[in-house]
């Protein structure tokens, strides 16, 4: 009867068995505790903590987290690293920094002893439209000159299609400033977004590439042995291995040669672009361009970015279903502040926190990833979980 009690309390119950207590991991001592432990460690809240969390966990703070039913093994090690000062001098550190370890287990042990907030009822995760759907539908008015695969057709008209994502936002906003000298690229990308922009590239970078189906005026055998100083940058057939750096394969020959020029008289500015166009004759800039052109081009190696629900697939690996740990040591994520989930996962890709697995793991989340993951597990159930501990035989 009791252990049915627990478990519809809990939401999920667990047992192992309990070594000595001499024998305690120092990690899991938290989830050991017993009734009087408890009571000290709402003393130690009482008087540290509840100022911010609140004597019920549930904190009221913008960018402050809940606490209530955090995992145990959890709160007592991210206590020390605070206490050691492994977060920087913040409110934090200086509020435990004369806490003991017993103090800091014993109030781990309390808050998640407490039943977690809830969230709102009825709050669902914001949709979040497919960043490649998007890139699509910001760069239908570019379809005019580009055509909507990003493969021209208009002679003197850059292909897109195939082109690095960092390559053409940077090419974007040098037209948005004025840099690149052409007002009609510039009036187009003016009203546009750091996300539209990003959504466009990332649109263009997967489509499949193929050669300009336009003429070339050059010599391109003749050009194959002028494009070696290129290499360096623009790779040895022009398939580039640099984002900042343009593939050229495939790219339309009229273009090509137009911005060689523009960087011969200086109205492209690039130092090491004028320097190895300011030789080159008009013939040779042809041959160049016409060279470039009879190449195959290749994708380059990004990948479709991972829907919300994929990237929380591989977080509920570590913290459980619906972001519900069931490991002591692990957080859970399930009902968490959204302001403080976000905050977090951002010091984890700028690598402020550190945690190899969570760098890892951070590493290919984009700006709306972070706020998309942040809102779906703000919006999850959480559960509470209870650890009892078997005697040993």
């Amino acid at each position: 009867m009791r252990s049915t009690l627990l478990a519809g309390l809990a939401g999920a119950l667990y047992f192992a068995s309990a070594p000595a207590q001499a024998q305690v991991p120092e990690d899991l001592r938290a989830a050991y505790a017993n009734a009087a432990d408890l009571a000290e460690g709402k003393g130690v809240a009482q008087n540290v903590c509840a100022g911010c969390h609140g004597l019920n966990g549930n904190s009221r703070i913008a960018g402050v987290p809940h606490i209530a039913g955090q995992r145990p093994g959890y709160l007592y090690l991210e206590l020390r690293v605070y206490r050691s000062g492994g977060r920087g001098e913040n409110a934090m550190s200086n509020a435990v920094k004369v806490l003991n370890d017993d103090a800091l287990y014993k109030v781990a042990a309390y808050y998640a002893s407490l039943e977690p907030a809830q969230p709102a009822a009825g709050k669902k995760s914001p949709a979040r439209l497919d960043p490649v759907a998007a890139g699509k539908a910001a760069a239908a008015p570019c379809a005019g000159c580009h055509e909507q695969s990003g493969v021209s057709k208009t002679a003197g008209t850059p292909s897109l299609a195939g082109l690095d994502p960092k390559y053409l936002v940077a090419a974007t906003v040098a037209y948005k400033s004025g840099q690149r000298k052409n007002e009609i690229m510039k009036t187009m990308a003016a009203d546009l977004s750091d996300r539209d922009m990003g959504n466009i590239a990332l649109y263009y970078a997967l489509q499949k590439p193929s050669r300009a189906r336009t003429a070339a005026a050059g010599d391109a055998a003749a050009g194959k042995a002028a494009a070696e100083a290129c290499a360096g940058c623009h790779g040895d057939t022009g398939v580039s291995s640099k984002p900042a750096n343009p593939s050229l394969a495939g790219q339309d020959a009229q273009y090509l040669a137009g911005a060689l020029r523009a960087y011969k008289d200086g109205s492209r500015s690039s130092d090491a672009m004028k320097g190895l166009a300011a030789s080159l004759e008009d013939a040779e800039v042809k041959n160049l361009a016409a060279y470039y052109a009879s190449q195959q081009p290749q994708a380059p190696n990004v990948r479709k970015p991972l829907s919300v629900a994929e990237w929380a697939e591989r977080c509920d690996r570590c913290h459980g279903a619906g972001g519900n740990s069931t490991d002591p040591r692990l957080p859970a994520l399930a009902g968490q502040r959204e302001d403080y989930l976000a905050r977090v996962l951002q010091a984890y890709r700028k690598g402020e926190r550190k945690s190899s697995q969570m760098a890892a793991m951070s590493e290919g989340l984009t700006e709306a990833d972070v706020e998309s993951l942040a809102a779906h597990y703000a919006r999850q159930k959480p559960r509470s979980v209870v650890y009892i501990f078997l005697p040993s035989k």
